[in-house]
């Protein structure tokens, strides 16, 4: 791809992303796996909440909640 990969938290609302890959080990990276966000796996920002955190965002047909402080630590390619 001809884009660079940006933080997930980077994209707007209405925006989707092609997950590059997770910059976190540990327990938060098997959350993640776990819900789908894989290499490969197309993200849609849906919603953010009134305060700004958490973002909605729709992954394999789920919609889940994730922190910025967990969204940065996923690079994606905006599609």
């Amino acid at each position: 791809m001809a884009n660079k990969p940006l933080p997930l938290s980077n994209l707007a609302v209405g925006t989707k992303g092609k997950v590059e890959s997770i910059l976190i080990d540990g327990l938060l990276r098997r959350r993640l796996l776990d819900l789908g966000v894989v290499p490969g796996s197309v993200i849609e920002v849906v919603r953010v909440s009134p305060n700004g955190d958490p973002t909605a965002y729709l992954i394999k047909g789920a919609l889940i909640g994730l922190r910025e402080n967990e969204a940065k630590h996923i690079l994606v390619h905006p599609i």
